[in-house]
């Protein structure tokens, strides 16, 4: 009589081969056929491809057809709603994509103006501090003001010296 031990997970009986696809590089194949459905030579190339397939159907006789007029091109069109079944989610998936990579660069412009933003403002600090230790700098005008009284001052004195060393002579002569 077989036991059943339920804490321990059957192992699975099916044998086929696992294929394990990377959603990166997934993605990167949509985008590449997105990419490509967008581009003239596939229109051009689909257009002539049906038309080819309708002449072909059309004007050929029936031996020769493999998708007879007569019952409405219907392999064609299978093809075709095939080809949209497989193109809506791919373009949707390459959009998605898109749309990430958009938002992590927008994410990325918004640090960057953060950025340069402090950095605005720091400078400017900057620069008032710099004014403000301006004001408290001597400029030129006010250090020539300072020497020519200075230099008064000593004129004055060597004046002062000069009429007391002429009084002492007088005085002593």
């Amino acid at each position: 009589m077989p036991t059943d031990d339920f804490d321990v997970p059957r192992s699975s009986k099916r044998k086929l081969p696992r294929f394990a696809i990377s959603p990166e590089t997934f993605g990167r194949g949509a985008e590449a056929f997105a990419r490509f459905m967008g581009t003239p030579a596939f229109l051009v190339g689909m257009t002539v491809f049906c038309a080819v397939w309708l002449l072909w159907n059309t004007l050929l006789p029936e031996a020769v057809q493999f998708d007879p007029r007569s019952l409405n091109f219907t392999l064609l069109t299978l093809i075709l709603s095939l080809q949209a079944s497989y193109a809506a989610p791919l373009i949707l998936l390459a959009e998605n994509r898109s749309a990430d990579r958009d938002r992590v660069e927008f994410e990325h412009d918004r640090q960057r103006a953060e950025r340069n933003l402090a950095d605005t403002e720091y400078l400017a600090r900057e620069v008032a501090a710099l004014r403000i230790a301006m004001r408290e700098v001597a400029t030129r005008d006010f250090i020539r003001s300072e020497l020519k009284d200075l230099l008064k001052e000593l004129e004055e004195e060597n004046r002062d010296e000069t009429a007391g060393s002429k009084a002492r002579e007088k005085g002593k002569g």
